[in-house]
């Protein structure tokens, strides 16, 4: 064997170590088990069939390691079962990442998955660092051949990868950037990890608008949705020069923010500035990025109800102090709708009482007078949602779809066929208390010249009924509980639940205010709006 590659194996620990003196030199595979060809994982009697033996996955495994630690794309392509794609990507690892030593240590496997430690020297322009990370791989048997092989994704390579990504190597796409916030301080990723994909797109966005220069990075590149390419950097070999990016947020209320949501499993808050839309935190417990605050898109519940609470005032159907009876049940196209249990039905309510309750039936029942389409219109029209918002980065703004169904009517209660996140959320409640919609920012619209959504907003008459009646939610009605530790008068609320077919307990949401403060948050089965959703929010209104 060359000096330049060691293969052992000791105590059940596979390690491959390979030197750029090794490259393309040995064949490891046939060193760790006699057979390249991968035959010995077929019986005599021909296509293998059922779960992968432990044998199997073990040979696998290491010979697919072992390939790859060797620079062998082609070989070690074929112990995967995307072939093309496995080829593409090791190779890249060598060409596009520069990649001039690699060093795997595979761990005992648990059933299919194989973790294992990668420990990369990179070397580019004379520059030269070793990256190290945990990553894993699962072995699955072949549909078409019954081989034990790697079922590959570009996971295997890196764990921050997905379908599309690219390693790469070189001068930075863009220059670095140096968030700050409202007040001028540095935003990380590190002090902020929610802000890690933000400040990823950021940089992508307006990296060379932010007056620095590129530096020398291991990164991984990535289409986003919009068409703008990201990159994450994992690896640092030269430094360049980082350009000053002003942002909207608040570093107070964005560590309010990481708190609150490190509290509930996959939970997310916005919050915003009312009086201008701009964005003063965005949180997330998921730490991926996809960044479910302002990308999410799922039935909100009652929340919703703010909505149509505005739609039926402008559209005259009633008002804050008219009616609204709140019976056990209300039929609108053949289905029935109840609301949450132990609650007294009150045919004398007024919509405040409704309101402030959640009381669903009163709602449904109002349905038939407001019409579906006056209330999209209102959804779209007056508070902005689907109106194409360019936050800075990637964000989805809402939607409200009618067909015709039973649906219409229980997109009145916020289930049916609206599908919103907490960004959109906050800046309903902002729309709502102030009258005014402003169209949610990170970063300010002269940055780029980027064309901001536009909306009606509210009658003045309408805004200041719905600010009483969210305070009214707020002190003595369903957010009471949560919203005890907000100081001050000028404060409201209105809690939800969505429920989800099949999921068990339903999806909290809740969105408040507290001056110009204006924050929603949701938690995936987090059960009522005031048990989950609610005391993130309050957390973040105590801290702005």
């Amino acid at each position: 064997m060359r000096k330049g590659v060691k293969v052992a194996i000791v105590g059940g620990v596979f390690t491959v170590m390979v030197g750029g003196a090794g490259y393309g030199a040995y064949n490891i595979v046939t060193a760790v088990t006699g057979d390249g060809g991968g035959s010995s994982l077929a019986g005599s009697s021909g296509k293998r069939t059922g779960p992968p033996s432990a044998d199997e996955i073990k040979e696998t495994s290491e010979k697919f390691l072992a390939a790859w630690a060797k620079n062998d794309a082609a070989g070690a392509s074929t112990y995967t079962n995307y072939a093309e794609n496995a080829l593409s990507a090791i190779e890249g690892w060598h060409d596009d990442a520069h990649v001039t030593r690699t060093v795997l240590t595979a761990g005992e496997p648990a059933g299919a998955k194989v973790p294992f430690k990668v420990r990369a020297t990179v070397a580019y322009d004379g520059k030269k660092k070793t990256m190290s990370y945990d990553s894993s791989l699962t072995v699955v048997r072949g549909e078409t051949t019954g081989r034990a092989l790697v079922k590959w994704s570009p996971s295997v390579l890196h764990p921050g990868m997905a379908d599309g990504d690219k390693l790469v190597t070189g001068e930075s796409k863009t220059p670095a950037i140096e968030a700050v916030d409202r007040n001028g301080a540095v935003l990380t990723a590190e002090k902020y990890p929610s802000l890690g994909p933000v400040l990823d797109q950021l940089r992508a966005k307006y990296g060379d608008k932010a007056g620095g220069s590129p530096g020398v990075e291991t990164y991984i590149e990535r289409e986003t949705a919009d068409g703008t390419t990201t990159a994450k950097t994992l690896l640092t070999l030269a430094k360049g020069k980082a350009g000053r990016l002003p942002t909207t947020l608040s570093a107070g209320v964005q560590a309010a923010a990481e708190q609150q949501v490190a509290k509930y499993p996959e939970s997310s808050v916005v919050a915003v500035k009312p009086s201008t839309g701009e964005v003063l935190a965005v949180a997330n417990q998921k730490k991926g990025e996809f960044n479910d605050a302002f990308s999410g898109g799922t039935a909100p519940g009652s929340v919703m109800k703010i909505v149509t609470a505005a739609a039926l005032i402008d559209n005259g159907v009633t008002s804050a102090s008219g009616a609204a009876p709140c019976p056990d049940s209300a039929v609108s196209m053949s289905q029935t709708f109840r609301n949450l249990k132990n609650m007294t039905p009150d045919e004398g309510a007024t919509l405040s009482q409704s309101f402030a309750r959640s009381c669903n039936t009163a709602f449904i029942k109002l349905s038939d007078d407001l019409k579906p389409q006056r209330f999209q219109d209102e959804a779209t029209n007056r508070f902005g949602l689907g109106k194409d918002w360019q936050t800075g980065i990637v964000s989805r703004d809402g939607s409200v779809e009618i067909d015709g169904s039973s649906n219409d009517a229980a997109s009145m209660i916020g289930q049916g066929l609206v599908k919103v996140n907490p960004l959109n959320m906050a800046s309903v409640t902002a729309t709502a208390i102030t009258g005014t919609f402003h169209q949610p920012v990170l970063v300010a619209q002269s940055l780029d010249d980027r064309q901001l959504a536009t909306a009606q907003g509210l009658k003045p008459g309408t805004a200041q009924q719905i600010r009483q009646m969210m305070r009214i939610t707020a002190t003595s009605g369903t957010a009471t509980t949560a919203m005890a530790s907000v100081p001050g008068y000028d404060k409201g609320a209105k809690t939800g639940s969505a429920e989800v077919d099949g999921q068990g307990n339903a999806n909290s949401w809740f969105t408040g205010f507290r001056g110009d403060v204006a924050a929603a948050a949701t938690v995936p089965r987090g059960g009522h709006g005031g048990d989950a959703a609610g005391p993130i929010v309050a957390g973040v209104l105590r801290a702005g």
